[in-house]
Order: structure tokens, then C-alpha cells, then sequence
């Protein structure tokens, strides 16, 4: 028998391809591209385990490919910020409505929820009041900000799966114990890594035989309005480097020209991990992308600015907990990349940093080492294996008991 060792768990699995003698039904909700990207691969490893499983639920391309029936897509769920989810209200309880029906149809033997807590955390109090098992696969970020959604996740989860070393501390203030199984993220980047081959590269994509300056400006339309253009204007600063932004899978070219002005910068969609095996230097927008950056080993300045700017002063006050908002350095709790924040945010800042970065090689050599630091942190790749291996294992034990 396979040995499974995650946070002081040993769990005995079956092996690949065991059947059990009951058809296990998994309903999975994920509403972003990062979620349909994890909830692919672990869908994919439980598969390996369990080759009865049955899954439904929301998501995206990469789940319905992973063998998943996807019943609406994480783009109509997409409702960010106060003002969208007023003007959409009305569909956003239609979509409330219509899994929790569907739900109570396909009689899941366990609801998995990936991150995107606005609406996972719903579905997680309905799937408590009618008796559904729920695990929650990716943590949400309320030990950022909303730190008072813990009760809610005590409340209605029966399984929390994290990926992020110092939530383990986190949620055991409230005497809540979790999974931790590792960052799925490097097991996406293992996948996809290939060795740098910079005339393929530049050859496919019809670029010019120049250093690359990345540009990751979000997978959001109220994130790249506001970003790209100033991102677009420091990479222009810089002209011994092509600049290439990286695009968001749900996001056309017409998202982005309305907020490139006479930039010729290509976009390029589905490459992000080979835009930066082959990328010199980028600028990220705040969010998973900087973990991404970071694994990736390339040198980075992290901007954010919402919108209006009395927000982000409202929401800093009552509700962010964290001194850094960059998974690097909320990990490795100290400032190995800089973050230019709201008012910090300026044409003249992120051309300072990006000097700081292309000329100053003690400060290169600083950030890199910083994030092999990091590396340690995070652990080994399998994440998405050790998750699916602790889930079955645990759902198993659960049925075994109640029968």
C-alpha cells in the first residue's frame, strides 16, 4: 500500500486504478482561472484513485477536459467589485439558485470548493443545512482581509485543504485544524517547464531578437484598465527590451487596446510560463502571478492600484491584516520583492524599480536568493496528488463509519 505522509496524516490510499464498490459523485465549484487550472489537476489525480468518480459542478475548460461536467463556466460567475454585483445581482442569485438546486439533484457525496470565497462559502452553509460533506481545496485569503469569514469556515467545512505554509498558524488560533498538502502551483509549473530556447521562442511568436520585459497586468478588466497603461509606459522606458503582456485566458484583444496607446507590445495568450522561462524581468500585478514570477525564478516589481482610491484607504483600515499584500513576501514575511502600491503606484516608481533590478546586480542577486528561500518554504511538488490522496481517503473513512 502507498504511504501518504501531509501534515502528520499517514493515510493509507488505494492504489491507482482501485475500485471502490460504490460510484463516488464529487460536486466541485471553482470561479476563476487559477481554481479551473487546480481543480483540473486534482480532479485529474482522484480520478487515478477513484475510477468510478463521477464530477459536476462549475468551472471551466481545463475541469471539463480533466473529465468533469461543467454546468456553467467561471466567466458568468466573474462578478468583481461593489459596483458589478449590484448591476448583476439578479443573475448572481440565479447562479445561488441554480447549483443549489442541481445540487440537491445530483446527491454529491462531497461538495469540493476551490477558493473564490464569495460564493464557495455560500454553497458551503447550503451543503451543511442539507447534510452534503464539504472540503474546501485552496484556502481563501481571509487572513488578509475578512479575517471574521474563519467562523464561517468553521462552521460549514468539514475538511480545509491549504496550500500556503502559514495558514496552518493561522487557522489553528481558532482551534481549527487543516490540510496542509503544498502549493499546487508548482506542480503547474513543473508540468509546462522547458528549458529556454530563445530563437523557437522569439521565431513562433514573431518577436524581435531582444532581452523580454514581461507585462502580467491581471486576468480582470478593472485590473488592466487601471494597470496597463502605466505598465506599458515604464516598459517603454526601456527600449534595448521588448515588452510582452502576457493574456488573461478569458480576456480578448479587445480588453486590452483601448488601454494600450500607441504601444506595439504583443499580447500572447496560453504562454505565461514560457513568457517567463525566456523573460529578463517583469512587472506583476498583485496576486497569484507573483508566486507564479517568483517560481519561475525571474526578477519582478509588484504593482496594484483599485479603484476608487478611498476604497482601498476604507478596506486597509477595517479590514487588511497583512503588512505585504505579495505571496512572496507574506511567505517569507519580509520584503524580497516591492510592492507599489495605490499612491505608489507612478510611471517614475516602476522605472526606478526595474533599474534597481536590470543594473544594481547586488540587488538581483538579493531577490533571488530570497526566492529560493522561498522554494524551501513551500515545500516539494505533488500538491494536487497529496490532496486527492487525503480527500478520498478521508471521504472512504467517512462512509465506512456512517455504514
Amino acid at each position: 500500500m502507498e504511504k501518504l505522509r501531509v501534515t502528520g496524516y499517514e493515510l493509507r490510499n488505494p492504489k491507482p486504478g482501485t475500485r471502490n464498490s460504490k460510484q463516488m459523485k464529487y460536486y466541485v465549484l471553482a470561479g476563476e482561472a487559477s481554481g479551473d487550472l487546480h481543480a483540473s489537476n486534482l480532479i485529474k489525480e482522484i480520478s487515478l484513485i477513484d475510477q468510478q468518480a463521477h464530477f459536476r459542478g462549475f468551472g471551466g475548460e481545463r475541469m471539463e477536459e480533466a473529465g468533469m461536467t461543467v454546468l456553467k463556466h467561471y466567466r458568468d460567475l466573474a462578478f468583481m467589485g461593489l459596483v458589478p454585483v449590484i448591476l448583476n445581482i439578479r443573475t448572481i442569485r440565479k447562479n445561488f439558485r441554480y447549483c443549489e438546486q442541481d445540487m440537491l439533484d445530483f446527491k454529491p457525496d462531497v461538495l469540493i470548493l476551490v477558493d473564490y470565497p464569495g460564493f464557495n462559502l455560500r454553497m458551503a452553509r447550503f451543503a451543511k443545512a442539507h447534510g452534503i460533506r464539504t472540503f474546501y481545496y485552496i484556502s481563501p485569503k481571509i487572513w488578509a482581509w475578512k479575517e471574521k469569514r474563519v467562523y464561517k469556515v468553521i462552521a460549514y467545512v468539514d475538511e480545509m485543504f491549504t496550500i500556503l505554509p502559514f495558514e496552518t498558524e493561522f487557522y489553528k488560533k481558532y482551534n481549527y485544524p487543516v490540510n496542509y498538502v503544498g502549493n499546487p502551483l508548482l506542480d503547474a509549473i513543473l508540468e509546462k517547464k522547458i528549458e529556454p530556447d530563445f530563437p523557437k521562442f522569439w521565431a513562433e511568436n514573431k518577436l524581435h531578437e531582444k532581452p523580454i520585459l514581461a507585462v502580467l497586468p491581471g486576468s480582470r478588466k478593472g485590473e488592466i484598465s487601471v494597470l496597463l497603461p502605466t505598465m506599458l509606459e515604464a516598459a517603454a522606458q526601456f527600449p534595448e527590451f521588448q515588452c510582452i503582456i502576457a493574456g488573461a485566458p478569458n480576456m480578448g484583444i479587445e480588453y486590452y487596446r483601448p488601454f494600450m496607446k500607441d504601444s506595439k507590445a504583443p499580447v500572447i495568450w496560453g504562454k505565461t510560463y514560457e513568457i517567463l522561462t525566456h523573460s529578463r524581468v517583469a512587472i506583476v500585478s498583485s496576486g497569484t502571478a507573483t508566486l507564479e514570477t517568483a517560481i519561475m525564478n525571474v526578477p519582478q516589481v509588484v504593482v496594484y492600484r483599485l479603484t476608487p482610491k478611498w476604497l482601498f484607504n476604507f478596506l486597509k483600515y477595517f479590514f487588511l491584516k497583512t503588512k505585504w499584500v505579495s505571496l512572496v513576501n507574506i511567505i517569507l514575511e519580509r520584503e524580497a520583492v516591492t510592492e507599489l502600491i495605490q499612491w505608489n503606484f507612478t510611471l517614475k516608481n516602476v522605472v526606478h524599480e526595474l533599474e534597481k533590478i536590470l543594473y544594481d546586480t547586488k540587488n538581483e542577486k538579493r531577490m533571488l536568493a530570497d526566492y529560493r528561500d522561498m522554494m524551501i518554504k513551500l515545500g516539494e511538488a505533488g500538491a494536487s496528488k497529496r490532496a486527492a490522496g487525503l480527500m478520498v481517503s478521508k471521504l472512504k473513512a467517512y462512509h465506512s463509519n456512517k455504514n
